[in-house]
């Protein structure tokens, strides 16, 4: 498995990872489909309190050595105080000594980002966590929680990116390339949809370059990110099919003219982010935030 430098940190992490959104609740098949990507040599994996999958990525991971773990916290939890239990409770339910990466699941307007950013350098002070993220922020947002920062700085940005939804690429993609930030890119198949109907041209441009490689569909859309340089993409990791799939994406270059007609042929193919509804909900109905890690804590719940 190739690796890739998160930010400027040094670490070396694999160019893709593993995502844990919205899996299913066949607890046995996720850790399945996660030791088999971390027997393929993807060595980073994604979660977060909100999603209710931290215990499934502990049993995955556990007697493992260098992986790289990475979660949230919930935006109900950006006070200082709620930040550190938060931590607590995933560093529990990991059952690892320390988060290597610990990211702010979604900007929340409700609570000063220096009061909870004042609580993440307390916790790398204090070894529970090794490195600062953000997740679905703005430009703007990311400007401002850095600026918070005294000592630190924030490595990676998560965000929705794959073909059809290219937000970053408005302006976030080239601060972070010039900050030599991270991005995580969630949804990296547009949560399946670019296998929709109305992406049956973008397929069949993405299939016939694939031949080329011996490589599918998805494993070019996939390997298309990871050509950005400073994008590691994270799909999800539902079963072993897939995650072999993700394994093939790495370790090999779309060519120059590949990614000249694939971008090319993108014009006219767009999809709005799942952040342009989710985060105006946030914005407005602080409670929606409440409920949804509420939801996401039942699985981990139901095993305590």
């Amino acid at each position: 498995m190739q690796m890739a430098e998160l930010g400027k940190t040094g670490e070396r992490i694999s160019e893709v990872g593993l995502g844990t959104w919205m899996l299913s609740t066949n607890e046995a098949k996720e850790v399945e489909a996660l030791r088999t990507g971390l027997d393929a040599g993807i060595n980073f994996v994604d979660t977060a309190e909100m999603y209710g999958t931290e215990r499934i990525v502990g049993r995955a991971v556990s007697g493992r050595e260098n992986i790289f773990v990475a979660t949230k916290v919930s935006p109900t939890h950006f006070h200082y105080d709620d930040v550190i239990r938060a931590c607590d409770a995933s560093l529990a339910r990991l059952g690892v000594k320390s988060i290597d990466l610990y990211q702010l699941h979604w900007p929340n307007r409700n609570v000063p980002i220096s009061e909870t950013m004042r609580a993440m350098e307390k916790l790398v002070d204090d070894g529970k966590i090794r490195h600062i993220g953000v997740s679905n922020f703005s430009l703007e947002e990311l400007k401002e929680a850095q600026d918070a920062l005294k000592k630190n700085e924030i490595v990676s940005n998560q965000v929705e990116y794959s073909l059809v939804v290219r937000d970053a690429e408005r302006d976030l993609l080239a601060y972070c390339r010039e900050q030599h930030m991270s991005i995580i890119a969630y949804s990296p198949l547009a949560h399946g949809g670019l296998f929709e109907p109305r992406y049956a041209k973008l397929v069949e441009l993405l299939s016939r370059i694939g031949k080329r490689h011996g490589k599918t569909p998805a494993q070019v859309a996939i390997n298309w990110l990871i050509c950005k340089g400073i994008v590691v993409p994270i799909p999800k990791a539902s079963k072993k099919e897939h995650v072999a799939e993700i394994a093939g994406a790495a370790g090999w270059r779309l060519g120059g003219d590949e990614l000249k007609t694939i971008n090319d042929f993108l014009s006219g193919y767009r999809k709005r982010p799942i952040s342009k509804l989710v985060k105006p909900a946030l914005n407005m109905h602080p409670a929606i935030t409440g409920m949804l890690t509420w939801l996401g804590g039942l699985r981990n719940r139901k095993k305590d």
